[in-house]
């Protein structure tokens, strides 16, 4: 395969969204890891990184990624889960980042490495207010915990550091 087509089929699974944060590919949040090419075969490997061992939303991705890249020439692609390293909230893009924040969801901070630290503050999205309370640990998704704004009042997703 040329390179011509390599990079279209990295464009192809680049384009893929996750299902559970539909504003973000799953290139923004960081679970894309590779995409190769068999030299020999043709075949193209896509290498992806759950965001957490036990992610609902694989099964649908990894459906997702078959057909984008079928779409885009490549009916017979390979998707291979890897779980190390973990994935780390520190692999979202700025652009994922930008776009969490543009759709009212407050991106995470650095994780930090382990263990995860605690949140205890959140910058609103919508008004920008530190001034933010923890409404529940968990939010409209495991990954994900509700908070409410006190400035401007406008509850929000929180995608939480791991």
């Amino acid at each position: 395969m040329s390179a011509d087509r390599s990079s279209a089929a990295r464009r192809a699974a680049a384009t893929v969204v996750d299902p559970e944060l539909r504003v973000l590919t799953i290139e923004d949040l960081g679970v894309l890891r590779d995409v190769t090419e068999d030299a020999a075969t043709g075949r193209v490997t896509v290498t992806i990184t759950p965001t957490y061992t036990g992610c609902p939303a694989m099964d649908v991705i990894r459906a997702d990624l078959r057909a984008a890249l079928a779409a885009a020439g490549h009916p017979d692609a390979e998707v291979v889960t890897v779980f190390a390293p973990a994935w780390s909230t520190d692999w979202i893009s700025g652009a994922g980042r930008a776009k969490l924040a543009a759709a009212g969801i407050a991106p995470p901070g650095p994780a930090g490495g382990r263990p995860v630290p605690v949140t205890l503050g959140v910058r609103c999205p919508h008004c920008g207010a530190a001034d933010t309370q923890q409404v529940s640990r968990f939010g409209s998704t495991a990954c994900k915990s509700l908070w409410r704004c006190r400035a401007c009042r406008e509850p929000f997703d929180h995608l939480r550091a791991f």
